[in-house]
């Protein structure tokens, strides 16, 4: 049974702060604002909190995102038309297990909760509208590319403990990039595919598979993607009519691990003056 986590458009939640919409009426500009719920989301930016770490904003919070000093260069609203802009550079400060910068949402079950989150077998979907609204190109005139939307896997503390990891991170299932103007999805397969029991657990017995390229061409204009999960099984779908189905020995193992949705721009470039803008207008998770 499903139930919703996200829900686009409510009444008194998930909107910008109460202070930007008076900064804008004071300009006496009619503002739209954007119509995603972030009451279940927090943020990493690429920008160093008092720890030398990134700075990241958690719901209650980062209904607030908008008065955030901190946050107004990575993640701001465009008042134009109403959408969230998240931007990322290569800067100093990255996560655990990467060189790169990321403006990115992380999925929160619970608000403020990492520790919650859900398996294939619960189901889920995330659904959103975006647009790439600018992105640098590399010396060879080719577009950078970024990580739009993931699955990210995640060990329970019990999982960790059991194989001596150091963290509760596991690999991620899916990505989906922005990459040359189209939609690039990569997956994890098993090496070898016989793995079975606590095997599964560790982060080397899972490898990237070749990839796939959606036909369309999205470019710079507003596309929509969907991500469907089931008990071994992933649909990711552009525009409503492309589909890529994931239904294999794989999907059904990735069983064993908890996940959580993410969603934003993960960019994928370490090169000098290198950046991308995506813009998001509506972003929604249901389990």
């Amino acid at each position: 049974m499903f139930f919703a986590v996200n829900v686009a458009c409510q009444k008194e939640t998930g909107k910008v702060a109460e202070s930007d919409v008076k900064f804008e009426k004071s300009k006496k500009k009619k503002v739209k604002l954007p119509e995603i719920d972030l009451s279940h989301w927090k943020v990493t930016l690429p920008v160093e909190n008092e720890k030398g770490t990134p700075y990241e904003i958690d719901p209650p919070e980062i209904l607030d995102f908008a008065s955030d000093e901190m946050a107004k260069p990575f993640m701001y609203i465009d008042s134009t038309d109403g959408s969230i802009v998240f931007h990322a550079y290569p800067t100093s400060v990255t996560t655990t297990n990467t060189k790169y910068s990321r403006s990115e949402l992380r999925e929160q079950m619970v608000p403020g909760e990492n520790n919650i989150n859900w398996k294939f077998a619960d189901g889920g979907v995330m659904k959103g509208k975006l647009a790439m609204e600018a992105i640098s190109k590399d010396k060879n005139g080719k577009y950078h590319k970024t990580i739009i939307m993931q699955i990210h896997g995640r060990l329970t503390n019990e999982q960790r403990d059991k194989i001596g990891a150091s963290d509760n991170n596991a690999p991620p299932i899916l990505k989906i990039y922005w990459q040359n103007g189209q939609i690039r999805v990569k997956t994890k397969e098993l090496k070898p595919a016989s793995l079975t029991g606590d095997a599964l657990l560790h982060e080397e017995s899972w490898a990237d598979d070749e990839g796939f390229t959606f036909k369309q061409e999205v470019g710079f204009r507003k596309f929509t993607l969907e991500v469907k999960v089931s008990d071994g099984k992933m649909v990711v779908i552009l525009n409503n009519n492309e589909f890529k189905v994931y239904e294999n020995i794989d999907m059904k193992k990735w069983g064993i691990f908890e996940n959580y949705f993410k969603a934003g721009n993960y960019f994928q470039s370490r090169d000098e003056g290198s950046f991308a803008k995506v813009k998001f207008y509506e972003l929604t998770v249901n389990h």
